[in-house]
């Protein structure tokens, strides 16, 4: 156990090739499922509970089941005290990563592989995912040409293989896969039904954005004004989707303060000239913001990619490396990128190795 402990924490930092195909989808280490948080208590899934014939007996009596007794103010307190801890903790943050679709999870997902970066990711949905939870036109299926093809290999997720591309049986799979894996990590926090109003900016530098319940944004006109709130960020990665009633709205926001002179809209549909341009063109449009997504063919009219997905995962984690070489960071953009094996890989990796010896 000790030597396995010792050869891993031997190798935090490590060198790589920048988007070498034969490791990883980028820098940084995979997170496993298996990863085991420091701060938060692993409990053991028994999934005895999908039974069948051969399966054991769940460890209660489904016959009978009966909760635990508790109070209904206690669960009122419980809700209200976490997620007013965390408003307080992200207030005041290092990356806010606006719409969690396909690109923005991805952006958040690369970035939680550093435990020293705070992320603060905000939704206007309940139901964050964006346009990933089908694969296009109400079809299931999730098409994703190679080589982003690698990043699913670190998410862990099978798929159809073919020649150029790969094709995952439900794009559910993706996201919930994704998803799963983000949001267990203690330096990340998704605000579900949060819209983002407008920005903050300072000296000609965007600083942070300014938010409101999502449905107190939608109903301004039906009541008196209710004042937002705000979160203050180093970085702020818009990735609010093609236009719109409620996507492009950072680049737009920027074209109406006079930051940037125009929005063209994204060109019509051509797949093999989309991605590329997608991915080429993700970049900090503005002191402090990094456009990602879709939303980069609103502010370059680049064409339109359909239902296609690997350039929001690209793109994605291109953006979450512009946010760290923003914040000073080792980032792959400038050859400087390190390997950072989380302190949990470590344990989990000893565990696995006591395991052995026994």
């Amino acid at each position: 156990m000790a030597t396995m402990a010792s050869t891993l924490a031997s190798s935090v930092i490590t060198k790589r090739n920048f988007l070498d195909t034969n490791k990883s989808s980028f820098y940084g280490v995979p997170i496993s499922s298996q990863t085991r948080l420091n701060l938060v208590k692993s409990v053991k899934q028994d999934m005895s509970v999908y039974a069948s014939v051969d399966s054991p007996l769940p460890p209660y009596d489904l016959g009978s089941f009966s909760f635990n007794p508790i109070k209904e103010s206690i669960v009122a307190r419980e809700m209200t005290r976490r997620y007013m801890t965390d408003m307080i903790t992200y207030a005041d943050t290092d990356v806010v990563i606006v719409g969690a679709g396909s690109a923005g999870l991805s952006c958040a997902y690369e970035l939680s592989k550093n435990p020293n970066v705070q992320v603060a990711i905000l939704e206007q949905s309940v139901s964050p995912g964006g346009g990933a939870w089908l694969g296009g036109q109400l079809f299931s299926a999730m098409v994703v040409r190679k080589p982003a093809h690698l990043f699913l290999n670190e998410l862990g997720i099978d798929y159809d293989e073919q020649d150029d591309y790969v094709v995952i049986k439900h794009a559910a799979l993706f996201t919930s896969t994704i998803m799963s894996k983000l949001l267990a990590r203690p330096n990340v926090k998704l605000f579900n039904a949060v819209a983002t109003e407008d920005l903050i900016v300072k000296n000609g530098r965007v600083g942070g954005v300014v938010t409101n319940w999502s449905l107190v944004s939608q109903n301004h006109d039906t009541q008196s004004c209710m004042d937002p709130n705000v979160m203050e960020a180093k970085v702020v990665v818009s990735s609010c989707g093609h236009d719109g009633p409620m996507g492009a709205t950072g680049v737009k926001r920027l074209r109406s303060i006079g930051m940037i002179n125009s929005v063209p809209g994204m060109k019509a549909l051509d797949m093999n000239a989309a991605e590329d341009a997608i991915v080429r063109l993700t970049r900090e449009v503005v002191p402090g913001m990094i456009v990602t997504g879709m939303e980069v063919a609103e502010i370059d009219g680049a064409p339109r990619m359909g239902p296609t997905f690997g350039a929001m995962m690209i793109s994605g984690q291109k953006a979450a490396h512009l946010a760290l070489r923003a914040l000073g960071l080792p980032n792959a953009l400038d050859g400087t990128a390190e390997t950072i094996i989380h302190p949990d890989l470590i344990l989990a990796a000893a565990d696995e190795a006591e395991s052995a010896d026994a």
